[in-house]
């Protein structure tokens, strides 16, 4: 089977569009609370989204040790049960490590993997490619790149993702947390028609869908799953009319909830007043500040979430 063939048959088996969310992850008593977990699984199952990605930036996976990444994969999965995607955040800074835990989560049944640019070690767009190719030719999973200049110093280049898209047939989306929407155009001019670019910031939804992506991962949806899942559902029926009402109404929201403090500080200070989980992130991060909680508390109020 030649390459080209092989690629096609790959996106088809397997495509990255609609609503995913980026599953926060609950901890109780310095634990992993794996009730609290399940029923936030349940909810955007409830909620129709397509997918979950599990221990990726919002679900503070540079503080997880190996074991606990694992097991928070894992019981995504098992919660999950077939119904949505789950797809695995299992990138690293270190090529070696990455190709470990994403064949861990491929042998647990994920039905794709996120895998986040190399960060801290700056590596040229070169050593940027090869880290990438190695992962793809190690796993049979489905490859959802991520790019994210603002945590990780460098971004994938355009041309660095063309590349990926044309070599490895199963690397088959990106997910663009730059803040760019002329990416998505330079994007749009390289990639294969069924590569597909999903938006990673919730505010950029609208813009980044009108240039040709395909959907969302969001933080949003953690508390709002199925009001994020009708703006994306407008988009993917080029409802802009829809798209433009909802982003109007709930930008104060999305905005509100990654400007008071650091991702996922405030998603899961909102969580924790809803009494979906404990207020409890891992150190270096540190709760949402005392007083910072009466805005975020007013703000929920004002669209009905308390």
């Amino acid at each position: 089977m030649g390459v080209n063939v092989l690629v096609e048959t790959v996106r088809k088996i397997m495509k990255f569009q609609g609503l995913y969310t980026a599953i926060v992850t609950p901890f109780v008593n310095g634990r992993i609370d794996e009730d609290a977990f399940e029923k936030l699984i349940e909810d955007q199952v409830a909620a129709g989204v397509t997918g979950v990605v599990a221990v990726g930036t919002t679900g503070e996976s540079p503080t997880l040790d190996v074991n606990e990444h694992l097991l928070v994969i894992r019981l995504a999965v098992k919660f999950a049960a077939g119904r949505i995607q789950v797809i695995a955040g299992t990138g690293a800074n270190s090529t070696a490590e990455a190709i470990h835990m994403t064949l861990e989560a491929e042998e647990a049944g994920v039905d794709g993997t996120l895998q986040v640019c190399p960060y801290y070690n700056k590596p040229s767009q070169a050593g940027v490619y090869a880290h990438f190719k190695a992962i793809a030719d190690a796993t049979k999973l489905p490859i959802m790149l991520y790019s994210i200049p603002g945590r990780c110093g460098i971004e994938i280049g355009v041309e660095t993702i063309a590349r990926l898209a044309k070599d490895c047939p199963n690397i088959i989306c990106v997910k663009e947390a730059g803040g760019s929407v002329d990416r998505v155009n330079q994007l749009m001019q390289v990639v294969p028609e069924d590569f597909t670019i999903l938006c990673g910031d919730d505010g950029l939804t609208v813009p980044f869908m009108s240039c040709g992506a395909v959907g969302l991962v969001s933080v949003t949806s953690n508390l709002v799953p199925g009001i994020m899942n009708e703006l994306v559902q407008a988009g993917l029926n080029q409802d802009m009319a829809e798209m433009l009402r909802l982003q109007k109404k709930y930008y104060p929201l999305m905005k509100g909830l990654m400007s008071l403090d650091t991702n996922p500080v405030p998603i899961k200070a909102a969580l924790a007043m809803r009494g979906d989980i404990q207020d409890c992130v891992r150190l270096p991060l540190v709760p949402l500040a005392e007083e910072k909680k009466p805005k975020l508390e007013a703000l929920l109020k004002s669209f009905s979430i308390l």
